[in-house]
């Protein structure tokens, strides 16, 4: 995964919460800031993942694939 991601991230109380802002439903709540960013990392790849099949499954079976930058 060559893309950066942004983690807005906070403290409450003894819970470190975090959510990466440019992906709907990437969020994560965690005892420590370093397991927070490791749980957002881990949970970030998914969604990808799990958007990238879910986008394919749409697509059929006569797709192409192609690079777009923002």
């Amino acid at each position: 995964m060559g893309n950066t991601y942004t983690a807005v991230i906070r403290q409450d109380g003894n819970w470190w919460i975090g959510w990466i802002a440019e992906i709907p439903g990437v969020n994560c709540q965690e005892a420590s800031h370093d397991q927070l960013v490791e749980s957002l990392r881990i949970t970030l790849r998914e969604a990808l993942e799990f958007n990238r099949q879910e986008a394919i499954t749409a697509a059929g079976a006569d797709y192409q694939e192609e690079r777009v930058a923002a």
